[in-house]
C-alpha cells in the first residue's frame, strides 16, 4: 500500500493537481510520517495506552502496617491495574478500563468503596460514585445510595441511559432496579473492621460531620483570613484561640495538617485512563467519611471536584477531605491550569494539591493522565494507595511517601 500511495503522490505532484496530491499525502501519512517537504520523516508512533488508579489517601505509615497487610494492599492494587489494563490492551475504551479497575477496588474489603465502605453514624452504608467520558464530556454520578454492589456501574448507567448527570438516594436505587444493576443486602458491606472503626469513633465522640457540640459557641470557630489561609472545620478540645490565630497566619499550618491527618484515612478509590483511540476517562467511588450524618456527600460524585475528564486537557480522580476538594473544584482546576495557563500536567496537579489545598488545610491527593500519556500522582498526606501502568507497559504500585 505504501509503494502505491508513494507513486500516486509523486505523479500528482508532477501534474500539479494540488487537491489530489493533498489527498494522497494524507493517505501516505497513515502509513508513515511525512514532513512539510513531503519527505518521509519517521514511522508513525503507536497511540499510547495508560492506566492509573488510587485507593485512598491519609495517614498511612509504614511502621503501622504489617508486612502481610501491606502485601494484601499491593496485590489488590496490582489486580485492579492488570484488570483495567487488559481492557486497554485488547482495544477497549478508557471508559471500560476505568470501570473495570474501579469494580475490582469496590469488590475488595480493603478500600473505602463498595464492599469495604465505612459506616455512617447509623451503622449503614451510603455510597457515592462518578464517571466521565473525556471525548464527549458526558458524565454520570450517584450519591447516598444503599445496597448497590458496584456504584461506579450505576453511575455509568446514569451517563448512558438518562439525560441527567446525578441521581441520589431512593430515586437512584429505583433506577438501579430498573436497569438491572446488582443489588445486595446491607450485610455485604459491613465488615468487622469497619464496625470496630465506627465504635471507636463514636466512643471518642468524633463525628466526621464536624458539628460543634452544644457547649461550644460558634465564636470559638476560626474565621477565614483575608489571605485564604487555613480555616479549620472544628475547634479541638484544649486548643486556644491563639493557637488558631497562629494557624490562620500560617505559622502552624503544617502542624495543623499533621494533626488533622492523625487517625484519618480518606479511602476513596478511582481510576483514570488513556485508550488507543486517544480518549480519556475518569471514575471515582467511595463510602464517604466514617460516622457521617445527615446524608453527607463528598467530592467523589461531584463532576469537577473529585472526578473530571476532558480529551483537551486531562482526566482526574481525587481522594481526600471532600469538602476542601469541592470548595477548590480540584479536578477541574487542574484541567483549567493545563488548558488556560498551558502548564504541564504534573506541574498543574502539584500546584493544586501541594499549594492551593495545603494553604486552605485540605488533605489528600489526585491521580491524573493527559492525552500524551503523562501521569501525575501528587498527594500532601503521609501516604496514598496508588499505581499505574505507563505508556511503556511498566507497572508501579506505591503506598508511602518515602520513595517506597
Amino acid at each position: 500500500m505504501r509503494s502505491y500511495a508513494t507513486l500516486l503522490m509523486i505523479l500528482c505532484y508532477i501534474l500539479c493537481t494540488e487537491k489530489l496530491y493533498t489527498a494522497c499525502r494524507l493517505l501516505y501519512s497513515d502509513c508513515v510520517m511525512v514532513d512539510d517537504s513531503g519527505t518521509v520523516a519517521s514511522t508513525k508512533k503507536t497511540q499510547p495506552i495508560v492506566l492509573a488508579i488510587h485507593g485512598g489517601a491519609g495517614t498511612i505509615r509504614r511502621g503501622s502496617m504489617t508486612p502481610e497487610r501491606e502485601a494484601e494492599y499491593r496485590h489488590a492494587l496490582a489486580e485492579a491495574l492488570n484488570t483495567g489494563y487488559a481492557v486497554l490492551k485488547r482495544g477497549g475504551t478508557a471508559l471500560d478500563a476505568v470501570s473495570a479497575a474501579v469494580v475490582v477496588l469496590e469488590d475488595s474489603p480493603l478500600f473505602n468503596a463498595g464492599r469495604g465502605a465505612v459506616l455512617t453514624a447509623d451503622g449503614t452504608v451510603e455510597l457515592d460514585a462518578a464517571i466521565m467520558d473525556g471525548k464527549t464530556l458526558k458524565a454520570g454520578a450517584v450519591a447516598s445510595v444503599r445496597g448497590i454492589k458496584n456504584p461506579v456501574l450505576l453511575a455509568r448507567k446514569v451517563m448512558e441511559h438518562t439525560p441527567h448527570v446525578m441521581l441520589v438516594g431512593l430515586g437512584a436505587q429505583r433506577f438501579a432496579r430498573e436497569q438491572g444493576v446488582q443489588i445486595v443486602h446491607d450485610k455485604y458491606f459491613i465488615t468487622k473492621s469497619q464496625r470496630r472503626e465506627l465504635e471507636r469513633m463514636q466512643r471518642d465522640n468524633k463525628p466526621s460531620d464536624n458539628k460543634p457540640n452544644s457547649k461550644q459557641s460558634m465564636d470559638e470557630f476560626p474565621r477565614p483570613s483575608s489571605r485564604g489561609q487555613v480555616q479549620p472545620d472544628t475547634v479541638q478540645i484544649g486548643k486556644t484561640r491563639a493557637y488558631y490565630r497562629k494557624i490562620r497566619s500560617g505559622m502552624l499550618r503544617s502542624v495543623y495538617i499533621e494533626e488533622r491527618q492523625h487517625n484519618q484515612k480518606f479511602g476513596t478509590v478511582g481510576a483514570v485512563a488513556l485508550d488507543m483511540f486517544g480518549n480519556l476517562a475518569a471514575a471515582t467511588s467511595t463510602g464517604g467519611m466514617a460516622n457521617k450524618r445527615y446524608g453527607r456527600v463528598g467530592d467523589a460524585p461531584i463532576i469537577g471536584a473529585g472526578t473530571y475528564a476532558n480529551n483537551a486537557t486531562c482526566a482526574v480522580s481525587a481522594t481526600g477531605h471532600g469538602e476542601y476538594f469541592i470548595r477548590n473544584v480540584v479536578a477541574h482546576d487542574i484541567a483549567a491550569l493545563v488548558e488556560y495557563k498551558g502548564l504541564p500536567l504534573q506541574r498543574a496537579a502539584s500546584e493544586v494539591v501541594m499549594r492551593k489545598l495545603v494553604e486552605c488545610g485540605g488533605v489528600g491527593g489526585v491521580i491524573a493522565v493527559d492525552a500524551l500519556g503523562t501521569i501525575a500522582m501528587p498527594f500532601n498526606s503521609e501516604g496514598m494507595y496508588r499505581g499505574y501502568i505507563n505508556a511503556d507497559g511498566q507497572m508501579y504500585v506505591g503506598i508511602y511517601r518515602d520513595g517506597e
